[in-house]
C-alpha cells in the first residue's frame, strides 16, 4: 500500500480502503446471525493500550492485530459461545500511517476469518497517547450447553488447553533484547531468538483452536465452568474458587510447560511456575469437567492437561507441591488475604 497519512485521505476513505483489502464488508452495528431457540447471545470485549499491553519496538503490527482478536474471542470460547461478529475501534497516534494500520487490520481480519467471524465493523479515532485497540466480539451459545450444564462437585477435574508461562518468558526475552539494543545503539544487528522461537511465538502470536466449541457440542461433555487464562493461572483459579464457592487444588507437577521453559527461567532468573501462575497472556482455556466423564474427556480432548480438581469449600484455592505442601494461590489484582 502506498504510504499515506490519514489527514490526506480522511477517515471514511481510509476505512473504505482497509475493507477493500480484506474479505469483509463494513457491517454497521455488527449484526449477528440468529441462533436456535433458547440460545444465548454473549459478548466479549477488551482494550489494548500501547506501552501497557504491547510494545511496538518489537511487536509486529500484523501479529498484534491477530493476538488482540484471539485474546478476546477466547472469552467466548470459555463460555462455549461461537463468535459471529466483531467491532473494532482503533485509536491512532500521529506516528502511524495508513500502511502500518493496514498491517494491523490484516492481522485482525486474518484471526477473525480463522475463527469463523462473518461480520465486521471498524472505526478510526485519533489518539494522543499511542495506539489503542478496542475489540468487541459477539457470539452465540447453544441452548444445549445451558440445558446440560451441571453444578461442579468435589473431585471434578480442572483441565487446561495447553502449556502456560511461555508467553511471559517470551516477553521477558524480548524485553531483555530491547534493553541490549537501547544500551548498544546498534540498529544493524538482529537478536538470534530462534532457539526460543516457541516461547517468543507464545507471546507474539498465541493461538486457540477455533473448533473447541464444536468439539464440546459433538461430545457428551459440558463443562460446569470455563475461563480464559489471560492474567495468569492463579487469577483463573481464584475466579473459579469465587464463582463456584468450592475449593480448588492445582498440582505443580501437572502444570504443562513449553520444553525449554526451565532453562530460560534460569537465564532470566524467573521461576516458570511463577510465570505460569501470574505471568499472563497465555490465552489458554481452563474448564471444569465432571469426574464421571474422565475417560471420554481423555479420549476426545487429548491436547488438554488435567492439572487439578475441585475440593471442599474449606480447602480454598491451593497449589500442591510434589512434597504435598498446600500453598494458598495468590494472584495480582486480588485481595490475597480474603477468601471467597
Amino acid at each position: 500500500m502506498e504510504k499515506k497519512n490519514f489527514s490526506d485521505i480522511g477517515k471514511i476513505e481510509a476505512i473504505k480502503m482497509l475493507f477493500h483489502e480484506s474479505d469483509f464488508k463494513q457491517s454497521e452495528g455488527t449484526a449477528f446471525l440468529g441462533g436456535e431457540k433458547g440460545s444465548v447471545i454473549r459478548t466479549a470485549s477488551r482494550m489494548w493500550l500501547e506501552g501497557i499491553d504491547f510494545d511496538l519496538t518489537y511487536f509486529p503490527l500484523k501479529h498484534l492485530g491477530y493476538k488482540c482478536v484471539v485474546g478476546t474471542v477466547g472469552e467466548l470460547y470459555a463460555s462455549l459461545a461461537r463468535p459471529c461478529s466483531i467491532s473494532v475501534r482503533l485509536g491512532i497516534s500521529a506516528k502511524l500511517d495508513l500502511p502500518q494500520i493496514s498491517e494491523l487490520w490484516n492481522g485482525i481480519c486474518s484471526a477473525a476469518s480463522e475463527h469463523n467471524i462473518t461480520k465486521a465493523d471498524l472505526d478510526l479515532i485519533p489518539s494522543r497517547n499511542g495506539l489503542a485497540i478496542s475489540i468487541v466480539i459477539t457470539g452465540i451459545s447453544s441452548a444445549k450447553f445451558s440445558e446440560n450444564r451441571k453444578s461442579a462437585q468435589s473431585k471434578d477435574l480442572v483441565c487446561i488447553s495447553g502449556n502456560v508461562g511461555a508467553a511471559f518468558l517470551g516477553m521477558s526475552l524480548l524485553e531483555r533484547e530491547k534493553r541490549k539494543f537501547e544500551k548498544s545503539g546498534d540498529v544493524t544487528g538482529q537478536p538470534d531468538l530462534e532457539k526460543y522461537r516457541m516461547l517468543v511465538g507464545a507471546y507474539l502470536k498465541p493461538e486457540l483452536n477455533p473448533d473447541i466449541v464444536g468439539q464440546f457440542s459433538d461430545s457428551s461433555i459440558t463443562p460446569s465452568y470455563g475461563y480464559l487464562v489471560n492474567r495468569g493461572l492463579g487469577d483463573a483459579v481464584r475466579r473459579l474458587h469465587r464463582d463456584s464457592g468450592l475449593g480448588v487444588k492445582l498440582y505443580t507437577d501437572k502444570i504443562p510447560f513449553e520444553g525449554n521453559s526451565f532453562e530460560v527461567g534460569k537465564i532470566l532468573d524467573i521461576d516458570p511456575i511463577s510465570a505460569a501462575m501470574n505471568g499472563g497472556d497465555d490465552f489458554r482455556l481452563l474448564y471444569v469437567i465432571p469426574l464421571s466423564q474422565y475417560e471420554t474427556f481423555r479420549h476426545d480432548f487429548q491436547t488438554f492437561s488435567i492439572i487439578g480438581h475441585i475440593a471442599k469449600p474449606d480447602v480454598g484455592s491451593v497449589l500442591v507441591t510434589p512434597e504435598g505442601a498446600e500453598l494458598p494461590i495468590k494472584a495480582q489484582g486480588w485481595n490475597n488475604d480474603e477468601e471467597y
